[in-house]
């Protein structure tokens, strides 16, 4: 049999240190509405150009349908 190695409480603490919850980085377009990285804003603005509206519709139904299941 293997004789299992002690953890330290500064060893333990060291690995749990990473478990930290991180906010999600956020961006602010030319009007300044706040989004998410690489995705289009609600009114449909990527990148500072128009996104065709219904390409905005998909992507909150894609994305409720997404958050319905984790749910």
């Amino acid at each position: 049999m293997v004789v299992r190695m002690r953890h330290t409480r500064a060893h333990s603490a060291n690995r749990r240190s990473h478990h930290a919850l991180k906010s999600p980085a956020l961006s602010s377009d030319k009007s300044g509405t706040l989004h998410l990285r690489h995705r289009a804003t609600k009114d449909g603005m990527y990148k500072g150009r128009s996104v065709g509206k219904d390409q905005v519709k998909k992507t909150i139904r894609r994305q409720k349908r997404a958050s319905a299941k984790k749910s």
